[in-house]
């Protein structure tokens, strides 16, 4: 087993993620620009979510994306599944008075029953599973037919003349800046190096396709270091 892939196992995942938890947005913010949050704007417009629908937020962690669903459609009904208890008691904190149904769950055994969900979305997931295919069959399996699939992750960004001033920030200045505001330099290492050994968007809409998804797309930002992707089933 690698580095990467002994990192990506999934107790030191939820470690990682623990003892990120109460910087964790904040360090969102400051090392994209304060992006992040149009980002996620886009990926719930994606969803094309209705009243009543009932939405799954997949490793919803503080509650971000699920928090910018409330926010476009205040009458959809709302899970929020993590497996890191620390990221959720930040998110209860911070949404107490929002319609929530905090749940906590595995993504690659979601305990639901299948064609559940209108609509699944998950932020900064996919790269840190540890079977992606088995993520996205159980994504799969929990939406009604006809319900939209969208992700929000980084993802390889594609070569040119800006390269090595991407390489330079994601390997210097992000390990950097977590060192300074969370105080854990090893877990903005892992971001790198996990966004490195991802897919490229490209190549995830093919994977997507193998797990039945059908009408994919995918949009860049951020010099092609973000990409959103959707689907339906």
């Amino acid at each position: 087993m690698n580095e990467l892939s002994d990192l990506k196992n999934p107790s030191k995942v939820q470690d990682m993620f623990a003892r990120i938890a109460p910087r964790y947005d904040l360090m969102n913010r400051i090392m994209t620009g304060w992006q992040d949050q149009s980002w996620r704007e886009f990926t719930i417009q994606k969803t094309e979510l209705d009243d009543q629908d009932l939405l799954l937020d997949l490793g919803s962690g503080t509650g971000d994306l699920a928090g910018e669903a409330l926010r476009q459609h205040p009458e959809i009904d709302l899970v929020a599944v993590d497996f890191t208890l620390p990221m959720m008691h930040v998110g209860q904190d911070r949404y107490p008075e929002e319609e929530f149904n905090w749940t906590a769950g595995d993504s690659l055994q979601l305990p639901f029953p299948d064609n559940t969900f209108n609509a699944v979305v998950s932020g900064f997931l996919l790269r840190n599973l540890a079977d992606l295919h088995q993520g996205l069959i159980e994504q799969y399996r929990i939406l009604k037919p006809g319900g939209k699939f969208v992700s929000l992750d980084t993802t390889q960004p594609p070569n040119n003349l800006l390269s090595p001033l991407i390489t330079f920030y994601l390997h210097s200045i992000i390990p950097l800046l977590g060192k300074m505001i969370t105080g854990q330099e090893d877990a903005y290492r892992y971001l790198p190096s996990s966004t490195d050994s991802f897919l490229r968007a490209e190549e995830l809409t093919a994977h997507l396709a193998a797990a039945g998804f059908r009408k994919i797309m995918y949009r860049r930002f951020m010099f092609g270091m973000i990409a959103v992707h959707w689907g339906e089933k």
